[in-house]
């Protein structure tokens, strides 16, 4: 049986990031995508030049009527922008209970530009961290959700990963903004600990790197026996995604990865 995914996300015009980063990143792997819309952003890959709320009653009525008429297995949480519509989209879970959910807690932008409003911080630690299975902050994220600095090292990242791991079932604490050769990420989750380490792809085509992580994690977790080998072929599809990227052309800023890398003939010389 084919498994049917489900991403609550916003908008990418360019095609790199937010729900269309998952959709591509769901039938790259094989998934049926389905999707609710929280925000619609105006934006390409040199950053955010407006955002269109939607409104938390619609986002509610959009997950409502999908989950009357469609199985979903498997859900992916991206941006959602403002506390209304953390709350739809908690009430939404808590009433429906897939049987995995992945988070990954879109504060702002590549461009540094904020898609999550401050308030709406609280009620994502106090409503949806608990709930969901997995949690995949960056960095910056990790370090917003706790109120204290970025971690500078592996050792300051897996003790930040204790603490989240007290707020949330499941972290997957990603360390690519850290210097060096290797990009690694910590995972803790069903009182398992685990390492991944990948070498570092020197590209410029990174945008959308955290959406097609997150979403393929949560499409790939049915067919896999547990989380941590689920995290692992993420990892691995997202490095191909990355080094095929160069073969794209999309924009003058930071260019997407190439969902589809295994599946398009190579582009002509």
């Amino acid at each position: 049986m084919i498994v049917n995914a489900l991403s609550i996300a916003g908008t990418d015009p360019a095609g790199g990031a937010g729900i269309q980063a998952d959709l591509k990143t769901f039938s790259a792997l094989g998934v049926y995508g389905t999707a609710a819309v929280t925000a619609l952003v105006a934006q390409n890959t040199r950053g955010v030049t407006a955002v269109h709320q939607v409104p938390g009653a619609f986002v509610r009525a959009q997950l409502e009527t999908l989950f009357d008429d469609v199985r979903i297995d498997t859900v992916k949480i991206g941006m959602l922008g403002s506390a209304d519509v953390v709350d739809a989209v908690a009430d939404s879970l808590a009433h429906h209970r897939p049987r995995f959910v992945v988070l990954d807690p879109v504060l702002a932008a590549t461009s540094g530009d904020r898609l999550l409003t401050p308030d709406a911080v609280d009620v994502l630690l106090e409503r949806l961290l608990p709930s969901v299975d997995l949690v995949t902050p960056n960095l910056a994220e990790a370090a917003a959700l706790l109120h204290e600095s970025p971690a500078a090292n592996e050792s300051e990242m897996h003790a930040q990963l204790v603490r989240l791991a007290g707020l949330c079932p499941g972290v997957l604490l990603k360390g690519g903004h850290l210097p060096g050769d290797e990009c690694v990420d910590l995972l803790r989750i069903d009182g398992t600990d685990a390492r991944f380490a990948a070498r570092r792809v020197p590209t410029a085509s990174s945008r959308g790197t955290g959406c097609t992580l997150s979403s393929a994690i949560a499409a790939l977790r049915p067919r896999h026996r547990d989380w941590c080998t689920a995290v692992g072929a993420a990892k691995a599809y997202l490095t191909g995604a990355l080094e095929g990227g160069a073969a794209l052309d999309v924009g003058r800023g930071v260019g997407p990865v190439h969902h589809f890398y295994a599946m398009w003939p190579a582009a002509p010389d």
